[in-house]
């Protein structure tokens, strides 16, 4: 006579228990998602500024406004891009408008500083909005944010995202890069980032704005909206001229995802769902992933472009 045991766990019903849990071998754990929060402005968020459908209400479901706005911004194209490539991400992200590195630490200390595994804090676009191209503020806020960050989860990693060039400040005569060439701003903004990330031991400098003058250097991007945008040129700028339009910041999503998951911004293909639901050309998509992954392998290589 069977034991009532065997009697149980025989047949069909030894398969479904097994697929219940009857079998007395463990599944392994599923590993956590990485957690990662995006502390940036506009720059980060998508400013409303940019071309329909906007960058900043991009799938905000998929994301955590620790600010409770309901932004989705890059943080969320990089969700997106990241669920392409299988990755579990669970990202985070907290944002001002027009705001440093200095008021997130001033005013949202509470909100941001928890035990993320990855922090990428995007500072002003100018380093300093009352002394541009100065890094010392820059340098401060970083290192104080950091220790912060470090003292939640000493193996916290923190990088820096450095953003490109406006057009306002090279084209117009009250601008700080007024008559410079246009790819001087993001290199000056670079070597501010660059000069923050060293001071503060930081893991790496996530070079978007380098990223832009390598679009705008290949003739794939305008480089001055203020004379009109030349006919199979894409203008990177929104109509401010000041932040992206929806092929700027996606331009920036793919270079963070690269930079952040070591991943080929190429891999996700010219006709991915991302590219698509900004309304981006397939042509267009895959050159920007090209932009991104070129600039990403010279940096890592330690090769940026300079200007005498």
């Amino acid at each position: 006579m069977r034991s009532s045991h065997a009697l149980r766990c025989s047949g069909a019903v030894f398969l479904a228990m097994l697929t219940l849990g009857c079998s007395t071998r463990q599944l392994p754990a599923a590993k956590p998602a990485t957690t990662i929060l995006f502390v940036g402005n506009s720059f980060t968020y998508g400013d409303p500024a940019g071309a329909a459908p906007l960058a900043k209400i991009y799938r905000p479901h998929t994301v955590t406004d620790l600010n409770g706005t309901g932004i989705g911004g890059v943080p969320a194209l990089f969700k997106a891009m990241t669920e392409q490539a299988g990755l579990d991400y669970d990202v985070s992200l907290e944002t001002i408008p027009g705001a440093g590195l200095d008021a997130h630490y001033e005013q949202k200390y509470d909100t941001i500083v928890k035990p993320f595994d990855v922090v990428l804090l995007q500072s002003y676009s100018t380093l300093d909005a009352h002394k541009p191209g100065n890094p010392d503020k820059l340098v401060k806020y970083t290192g104080l944010l950091a220790d912060a960050f470090r003292a939640r989860n000493p193996n916290v990693d923190i990088r820096l995202v450095s953003t490109w060039s406006r057009a306002d400040q090279a084209y117009k005569p009250d601008g700080a890069w007024y008559g410079a060439p246009i790819e001087r701003m993001a290199l000056d903004v670079r070597r501010g980032y660059d000069t923050a990330a060293r001071a503060n031991r930081l893991r790496d400098v996530i070079p978007v704005g380098e990223a832009w003058n390598r679009a705008i250097a290949a003739g794939v991007a305008d480089p001055n909206p203020y004379d009109g945008i030349a006919p199979g040129q894409v203008n990177l700028w929104a109509p401010d001229s000041y932040h992206a339009s929806v092929h700027g910041y996606y331009l920036e999503a793919l270079t963070i995802f690269g930079n952040v998951t070591g991943r080929d911004p190429r891999s996700l293909g010219a006709a991915e769902p991302v590219a698509r639901e900004l309304g981006i050309e397939p042509a267009t998509a895959g050159a920007l992933q090209r932009f991104a992954a070129e600039q990403l392998e010279a940096s890592r290589l330690g090769a940026r472009g300079r200007l005498p």
